[in-house]
């Protein structure tokens, strides 16, 4: 039995949730999520909360019984508070501007890379810090992933696109090696 899978999953003030074969739907302040259920999971509503169980005892089941609560207690927490992730760009002369919907990075690159956010992801640029937001917890990780990967950052002087937060671990470079032997 997952530890995970057995935690009731609390609905906040304004959340309403409609349980349909093979779907949920989670409505509340910032908008509404579908969540796919998988086969041999029942969820029950009881007042203020969600119960997740499984249907029979079975090794592969239990497999996803953790995985089909997270995912349901993803989306009540992303229609209430949603989600967002920063990134930083660094570097010298690497700068990012919004144009409307359209994110434009100059990255060293011979041209402007421009990038358009699907309708709801919200995309905010301060300074050099890009911060991706919105309801959908696997959708704002997928764009930011995505951003990052036009400009990962590079080892030796730390340039590029990171989260925010994130270690880079810098190398040595050749002249370092040359003055230790």
């Amino acid at each position: 039995m997952s530890r995970i899978g057995k935690l009731p999953i609390e609905l906040p003030e304004g959340v309403t949730v409609k349980i349909e074969a093979g779907s949920i739907l989670v409505t509340g302040p910032k908008g509404e999520l579908t969540v796919d259920t998988m086969k041999g999971f029942n969820i029950e509503q009881k007042e203020t909360r969600l119960e997740v169980t499984q249907e029979i005892e079975s090794k592969e089941l239990s497999k996803f019984y953790g995985l089909q609560r997270t995912l349901i207690a993803n989306a009540v927490e992303g229609v209430t508070n949603g989600y967002s992730k920063t990134l930083e760009v660094q570097g010298v002369g690497f700068r990012v501007s919004l144009q409307g919907k359209k994110l434009v990075l100059s990255l060293g690159y011979s041209h402007p890379i421009e990038y358009t956010a699907p309708e709801d992801i919200e995309l905010k640029v301060e300074q050099n810090n890009i911060i991706v937001s919105g309801i959908d917890k696997q959708k704002v990780g997928s764009v930011a992933a995505s951003i990052r990967e036009f400009k990962k950052p590079e080892p030796y002087k730390g340039k590029g696109i990171r989260y925010q937060g994130e270690y880079v671990r810098r190398k040595a470079g050749k002249t370092a090696a040359k003055t230790a032997g």
